[in-house]
């Protein structure tokens, strides 16, 4: 696994200036991201200088070099909401049959909930509601149907770093059968406290792969006296119940390093949040040898690029657990 030569792939220089409020932009990170016929798509969380915050698009030939669309992200129908909606933030992008769905963050007076929107085009937004009832972020909706029903991964917050936002330390398999109103079936994965990844919460949907469901997360190390660091790791999760965890990183795919990761508007930040993996075979499995592009934030002012292969998460999935 490697860094693309050319990080950060995007700054907030390649954002441009959208009056009235999006203007001299002060951080761009997060991003989801989707294959989008030849082109791919990132959908971006950027932050004006007022500390709101935006979703605008970007769109690449090749993956790396994107050029960012001069339009803010409107989900049509989110200004009929009763309740006010501060930000919205980190979008998740599944394509489920012939439509894109995009799960993203809603900070509100309440807390964070969990919104879920669509489109067909990249174009036309829709919203299609508030697809939870307690504080929680980081969904991720499954790109098929499992046993009938609608899947996502997401992550209550019952936590709080120190001196910090609410947060949670597990990853919680919930499904639906209308994407606004779901269950919650099982948790999948906790914190391991000492470790890379005390505080977790899902990063990229799942990709079908002929082992199981492939799941990159993130993990925050908490324990340090002077910040929490901000981590990428891999679980497996099988077929045909998504509930049965086979396998967990026991080391982190990613951790900050570079300048760029290390210091920014929050240091010690890289945090996954879309993936474009490029080979399938003809029932929709990843190949094994495929290239995966994995996108992310860093220091919660770029993003970052960095290459694997499906072989090579499998593998780490699989090490040896931590006892």
């Amino acid at each position: 696994m490697h860094r693309n030569k050319k990080n950060p792939i995007l700054t907030r220089a390649d954002v441009p200036n959208i009056q009235p409020n999006l203007v001299d932009a002060t951080s761009v990170f997060n991003p989801g991201a989707i294959k989008f016929g030849d082109k791919y798509l990132l959908m971006l969380r950027t932050q004006a200088r007022s500390r709101e915050t935006y979703l605008v698009l970007a769109e690449s030939d090749n993956g790396v070099d994107f050029s960012v669309r001069k339009e803010i992200v409107h989900f049509k129908g989110i200004e009929n909401v009763s309740d006010r909606v501060y930000h919205i933030y980190d979008a998740r992008i599944s394509k489920i049959d012939q439509m894109y769905y995009i799960m993203f963050a809603m900070d509100m007076e309440g807390g964070c909930q969990l919104g879920v929107g669509s489109t067909k085009d990249f174009n036309e937004f829709e919203f299609l509601g508030i697809a939870s009832n307690e504080d929680i972020r980081n969904g991720v909706l499954f790109p098929e149907k499992v046993n009938g029903k609608y899947m996502r991964m997401d992550r209550p917050n019952k936590s709080q770093h120190d001196s910090g936002p609410t947060s949670g330390t597990t990853i919680w398999l919930s499904e639906s059968d209308d994407l606004i109103n779901w269950k919650q079936l099982a948790p999948l994965i906790s914190g391991r406290f000492h470790y890379w990844d005390e505080f977790i919460g899902s990063g990229p949907p799942p990709v079908k792969t002929r082992k199981g469901w492939l799941h990159v997360y993130h993990g925050v190390a908490g324990h340090f006296g002077s910040a929490n660091i901000y981590q990428g790791g891999v679980m497996l999760l099988d077929l045909q119940d998504p509930s049965k965890v086979i396998g967990r990183c026991r080391h982190n795919i990613l951790e900050p390093r570079e300048i760029w990761e290390l210091a920014g508007q929050v240091p010690n930040v890289c945090f996954p949040s879309g993936w474009v993996v490029e080979d399938f075979d003809d029932e929709g499995f990843a190949l094994s040898d495929s290239d995966v592009k994995i996108y992310y934030g860093a220091a919660d002012t770029v993003v970052g690029l960095y290459h694997s292969s499906i072989q090579e998460l499998l593998d780490a999935a699989m090490e040896p657990e931590i006892k």
